[in-house]
């Protein structure tokens, strides 16, 4: 996963991993984490959110594009890459969640991307750092 762009958030919350993983792997959920406008597009192949579930973002006056879950492992994990109608390149994103010893779950969640515009790569990453900063807190599993 080669890209030259990444955004990295680490999140703590007070829930533990499969609450957390059902939150996160919920598309219709990360409308407020993303500050997108989100709709279910197709459900997995074997699970409702598992691997091959792809959801359309709209972020504000730009065409909306589709994101697919490539891969989806229980309470650990969820992986996804945008499929379709996006100008960024090679965009794809992790979600990994570990439990806590006193409880809780910590969120790590790194997306890389490039832009073939120059220099917008680092814009998009900075708009993409402080929206899903500000964001995942509103994700209250």
């Amino acid at each position: 996963m080669a890209t030259p762009q990444r955004v990295h958030v680490v999140h703590t919350f007070a829930s533990d991993p499969a609450t957390v993983f059902a939150k996160l792997s919920e598309h219709e959920n990360l409308g407020p984490v993303l500050g997108a406008k989100i709709r279910r597009v197709r459900d997995g192949d074997t699970t409702r959110n598992g691997a091959g579930s792809t959801r359309s973002v709209k972020v504000g006056p730009l065409p909306a594009f589709h994101e697919t879950t490539t891969l989806a492992e229980p309470d650990s994990l969820i992986e996804y890459e945008i499929t379709q109608g996006s100008p960024l390149k090679g965009h794809w994103g992790r979600q990994i969640l570990t439990p806590l010893p006193g409880g809780g779950t910590q969120l790590d969640y790194t997306i890389g991307f490039d832009v073939p515009v120059p220099g917008a790569a680092a814009l998009v990453g900075a708009v993409l750092q402080k929206n899903i900063a500000k964001g995942i807190g509103k994700l209250t599993p």
